[in-house]
């Protein structure tokens, strides 16, 4: 096994999902988040766009994280500047299945239908997801009321 390869192995991939356009209130939870994904040497993975998954991935880059974008288009250079490793699919929303593949474990913030696609995606292959200020009363989705209630789910997986 080379460097590289337990480098990258035998991390947890924590993936967060959001909407591409939110509130700064909203913004400011999923840079704690991704803050404390790094913190505990975590790889982030997202959507690689604004938003949600931007300011996860300024979280995790404040850190000393390493962040993984899910590019829905064709081009490397459509990923926020806090991503490390931009994944080009060419797939739009269906990067999505990427997403919640590549994730251990998914945290749902705020979001719209693209979000409600992850989870949908990751509840249909029994991967958990952690809600926090998000869709409510969908059969499996962990609610959570904190970002330290989130760290001991993710700490425990």
């Amino acid at each position: 096994m080379t460097e590289i390869h337990k480098r990258f192995t035998s991390k947890k991939m924590i993936g967060v999902i959001g909407g591409s356009r939110a509130d700064k209130r909203m913004k400011e939870v999923a840079k704690r988040i991704g803050r404390e994904i790094a913190k505990r040497g975590y790889i982030l993975v997202c959507g690689g766009l604004g938003g949600i998954m931007e300011a996860s991935c300024m979280g995790a880059k404040e850190a000393g994280g390493t962040t993984v974008g899910i590019l829905p288009g064709m081009y490397r250079d459509t990923a926020n500047k806090f991503v490390d490793i931009p994944v080009v699919t060419a797939m739009s929303h269906a990067r999505n299945a990427i997403i919640v593949r590549t994730a251990d474990i998914l945290i749902a913030i705020d979001g719209r239908y693209g979000t409600l696609s992850e989870i949908a995606l990751a509840r249909a292959i029994g991967k958990r997801v952690l809600g926090l200020f998000t869709w409510e009363d969908i059969q499996g989705v962990e609610p959570v009321n904190s970002i330290d209630d989130i760290m001991k789910e993710l700490d425990s997986v």
